[in-house]
């Protein structure tokens, strides 16, 4: 029997890089990588968590590609035969959607079409979109959605994100795609993108620096934080679990769709403090009432984990001990902060 051949978009990512190399450690499969290293995604990641494993080289191929243009028919006889596609690739920074919002859109809506135009010809056994719990909106302090609640997105990229789902399901029921839908709160890790609040705060705390968190003494914000590789792990069961569902003509169905969720929710103002304690320095910071400051943001995000783990999942590495590896990870390369 031929191995396995995944197709993953946005290898360079803070999330792709892990997920790429969780991949080659515990499956025997090959990965062809695509990015446009253009916006968030480094080729530094690649080179970073592949540089210790001379031995997985030869089961890795990039190419470089725009997904604003499609795969022409040279890329994809070069990309060869695919059993899986992961599409990672994604613009991630609300603050920039917020700024540049119609090309934001424009970007994460013709990426995903892109992916599932090839994925018409390529025909792979399961094409995983991946998308965000911010399509859900705030969910309210102790709240958690499940699966299929209402899309109610706050910002532009948001928003993006429950435009590729729905272009997604359209390419399923109409084109017979075999799409599964995740959707994941925040992820942290190694060689996260320096805005994002976990990586922001080592970096301030690391040079004794005030750290804004936004809310007030009494209301603020929480998030499930999920390491990428342990995010990488549940992708890598579902596709090991079962074919995905596929539409039978005639019914009012819908595909697979699962929420991949963290350990548990966490205040952010406990974050920054539990960094700051494993990093064993003061904390300094100051809250700001983020509704006056960052419009379009919400105060608390929630999914329910139930049917994930139903199905035998749980996470490898709990939150506080993937942190405490995260920190020690980037105090000694500190130029990833």
């Amino acid at each position: 029997m031929n191995k396995k051949r995944v197709l993953l978009t946005g290898i360079g990512g803070s999330i792709g890089c892990h997920t790429l190399i969780h991949i080659l450690k515990n499956t025997d499969w090959d990965v062809v990588g695509l990015d446009s290293f253009k916006h968030m995604g480094l080729t530094d990641r690649v080179y970073m968590v592949m540089r210790e494993h001379e031995d997985l080289w030869p089961r890795l191929t990039v190419f470089q590609h725009d997904l604003k243009a499609s795969i022409a028919d040279i890329l994809s006889k070069e990309i060869g035969h695919i059993d899986y596609i992961i599409n990672m690739a994604s613009r991630s920074d609300v603050d920039n959607s917020i700024v540049d919002p119609e090309n934001f859109i424009m970007d994460n809506v013709q990426s995903t079409i892109t992916m599932l135009e090839y994925a018409r010809k390529a025909k792979p056994q399961a094409f995983i979109q991946i998308s965000t719990d911010e399509v859900y909106g705030p969910s309210g302090e102790f709240g958690a959605h499940k699966e299929w609640s209402a899309l109610i997105p706050s910002n532009p990229y948001s928003a993006s994100k429950a435009c590729q789902e729905v272009i997604a399901i359209s390419y399923w029921r109409c084109f017979g795609v075999p799409v599964i839908i995740t959707n994941t709160m925040n992820n942290f890790g190694e060689m996260q993108q320096p805005q994002k609040f976990p990586s922001m705060v080592q970096k301030k705390v690391a040079k004794g620096e005030t750290v804004i968190v936004h809310g007030t003494k009494t209301k603020i914000g929480s998030r499930f934080y999920l390491h990428s590789r342990n995010f990488a792990d549940a992708l890598v069961f579902l596709l090991n679990k079962k074919a995905p569902y596929m539409h039978k003509e005639g019914e009012v169905d819908r595909p697979d769709r699962y929420n991949i969720v963290g350990d548990k929710r966490i205040y952010n103002l406990e974050l920054a403090q539990l960094i700051a304690k494993l990093m064993k320095k003061p904390l300094k910071y100051k809250l700001v009432d983020f509704h006056k400051t960052r419009p379009g943001h919400d105060r608390h995000y929630g999914l329910d984990g139930t049917k994930l783990a139903d199905l035998g999942w749980k996470s490898p590495i709990s939150f506080e001990e993937s942190m405490k590896q995260t920190i020690a990870w980037q105090k000694r390369h500190q130029q990833w902060l």
